[in-house]
């Protein structure tokens, strides 16, 4: 199979008694890179150590960090969110720095704003306001210059010097828009999905300084690893779902629904904490105005939240630690209409078993996750905003697609922004090999084909062959969702077959251990998995990443000597990607012998499988399975 299961060994074992020999070399001794490209950034951050060239963080590697203390109130249908916030901001760097750089992303929303795509009039509002802005405790000017949209950058009347902090007082205000788009924004008139609602301060690295990136509602995110303290403001008989830790359960809640929530901590089976019914009845929440529920949360790079006032909301939880025994909570919110919620906190458990147990197979790291019913798949810290879909096996898909993100881009604190394939390449794999865990190999294969791969394969035009390395805010159109998502997902795979599950499970070890909690850019996993595995791949990240390959291979000719047979395989379009030679006998039987990457590691445009056979061959065939070749009508060839 293209990507080898577990039990490939004993497969392979069983070929070779069946067939004498296979070995593949190259036809050409071609010369390898040695080096990857680096940005003169990055080669900086090593001279400076903060990076190593061995892929852990350098000695003297840093990041900034914040406190941020907020209080919001929503009151649907009013679309206006407003908020206070207290920072504490701290300078880690060696570096002083003389301004910050803000993130008000729901400027995003403002006419004239820079966009990846066009706006419809509902999308549009007149963007986040700041009311009041003081730098430690003394009123200070926000600029009014109307040029700045998702990043501001304010100026301090006294520089912040290496390893002091600073005290930050914010007050602002802005619209929900009526059509807020998939991320955020309005679900119906008492619903909505609260993120990206608060000024941050930017995240400022060793490599790049400040993100001062405008976000343009197509990449994503970047954000330091910071300490949250959350007030979320709501009328009575609204319920809040978010990250982190929710404090104070039993002032917001009546005791038969709190008691329902408690008893889910603990729970294998689906406890359903609350009705659409049970909320109309006034029957769910503390009986007050308003209500404030606080959540909490540690080290994490963001906060999201969404509210209701008639969602139905389910809870369990599952052991994702076997040596701890420790549990997480699971919950969802949705309309009683969607079918599939019905069974989301099913596969939400499912979903976060099988991440903490098989891939990446690390304990999932949070207390909980919750899913909510809102405008489409996308992924916070503990959080997951999806659509329903009235196909459930879809639906479980999606879930742990945007579940998976917790390792990549959150614990990791991968840069989206400008290296998606970081994040959305790694849960494209996960829920590929997800698939093949819960249908049949053929079912999982065809879906991924159809749904990830083909769309890319199928399409000649140029931007298809953008190498994958390409900044994320460079890309456009179909090479925008391509690049980061199949194309970054079948690299991993390839090098998954490259390895072995064994010493792929090491190197993603090693990654996940070397740099959660930090900021991981690319040649920090390139170097990883390099040095845990023990081998230079240099020439297949360069192939995959920074090449403007496709998958096209190709029967050059097949010589038959003996019981031997030499099959001499073009590489048309470039990619060293893993293969089988399937083999049709004389007598009617088959058998298929298979290729790892590796075999082009030499001369990534043409390589010799010889075969050795106890039987005449009628016909052979390339099969290269979800590595979709974009021309088969030369992998075949048949004895004369």
């Amino acid at each position: 199979m293209p990507v080898p299961q577990d039990k490939s060994a004993a497969r392979r074992a069983r070929v070779g008694r069946r067939l004498l020999c296979v070995v593949a070399v190259p036809l050409i001794a071609a010369q390898l890179p040695q080096t990857l490209y680096m940005p003169r950034t990055y080669r900086r951050a090593i001279a400076n150590g903060t990076r190593s060239r061995d892929g852990r963080s350098g000695s003297r590697y840093w990041e900034n960090h914040a406190r941020y203390r907020i209080s919001v109130t929503a009151s649907p249908p009013d679309r206006t969110i407003r908020g206070t916030e207290q920072v504490s901001y701290t300078n880690n760097s060696p570096d002083t720095l003389t301004h910050l750089v803000f993130k008000l992303l729901m400027n995003v929303h403002r006419p004239g704003a820079p966009r990846g795509n066009g706006a419809p009039q509902a999308y549009l509002t007149t963007g986040e306001h700041i009311d009041s802005f003081a730098v430690n405790g003394e009123r200070a000017e926000w600029p009014s210059d109307s040029s700045y949209f998702t990043s501001v950058p304010v100026r301090l009347r006294s520089p912040l010097l290496p390893r002091d902090s600073v005290r930050l007082d914010i007050a602002w205000h802005y619209d929900l828009a009526p059509a807020g788009g998939s991320r955020e924004g309005v679900v119906d008139s008492t619903t909505y999905y609260v993120a990206y609602f608060y000024p941050r301060v930017a995240v400022f690295d060793d490599v790049d300084g400040w993100d001062s990136m405008d976000f343009t509602g197509q990449q994503e995110f970047y954000s330091d690893f910071n300490d949250y303290d959350v007030t979320v403001n709501v009328p009575a008989n609204f319920v809040v779902w978010g990250t982190g830790t929710l404090t104070n359960g039993s002032a917001v809640l009546q005791a038969d629904p709190e008691r329902r929530y408690r008893s889910s901590f603990t729970s294998d089976d689906v406890v359903h904490i609350a009705t659409a019914q049970q909320l109309a009845a006034h029957t769910v929440t503390a009986q007050t105005a308003t209500n404030g529920w606080h959540f909490t949360a540690a080290n994490i790079p963001d906060m999201a939240f969404g509210i209701s006032d008639h969602y139905d909301w389910d809870g369990g939880s599952v052991v994702v630690d076997d040596a701890t025994k420790r549990r997480v909570s699971v919950q969802s919110a949705y309309n009683d209409t969607a079918t599939d919620f019905h069974s989301m906190v099913r596969f939400a458990r499912h979903s976060l078993d099988w991440l903490s147990h098989d891939w990446p197979g690390l304990p999932y790291p949070y207390e909980k996750s919750t899913v909510f019913q809102g405008g489409a798949g996308m992924e916070y810290p503990m959080m997951v905003n999806d659509e329903s879909y009235p196909d459930t096996t879809f639906s479980s898909f999606v879930a742990l697609h945007e579940i998976a993100h917790t390792y990549f881009p959150f614990y990791m604190g991968i840069d989206e922004t400008r290296y998606g394939f970081m994040d959305e390449g790694w849960a494209t794999t996960f829920e590929y090999l997800f698939e093949r865990a819960n249908l049949s190999q053929a079912a999982a294969d065809s879906f991924y084909e159809s749904f990830r791969v083909a769309s890319w394969i199928n399409d000649p035009s140029i931007v298809e062959n953008i190498p994958i390395i390409t900044p994320q805010d460079m890309l456009k159109g179909a090479a925008n969702s391509h690049n980061p998502y199949g194309k970054a997902s079948l690299g991993y795979l390839a090098v998954k077959d490259l390895l072995g599950d064994d010493a792929f499970r090491k190197c993603l070890d090693a990654y996940i251990d070397r740099w959660h909690g930090k900021h991981p850019q690319p040649w920090d996993f390139f170097a990883t998995f390099n040095d845990a595995s023990g081998r230079n791949l240099d020439w297949f990240w360069n192939n995959w990443f920074f090449g403007n390959y496709y998958i096209d291979l190709g029967v050059r000719s097949v010589t038959h000597t003996g019981n031997s047979y030499a099959v001499d395989v073009d590489n048309v379009g470039g990619l060293a990607v893993p293969f089988d030679v399937e083999l049709k006998f004389t007598d009617g039987s088959t058998q298929s012998v298979h290729q790892t990457p590796s075999v082009w590691m030499a001369d990534q445009k043409r390589t010799r499988v010889r075969i050795r056979v106890a039987k005449p061959v009628r016909e052979l065939t390339l099969r290269s399975g979800i590595f979709m070749d974009a021309d088969s009508s030369n992998n075949r060839w048949e004895a004369r």
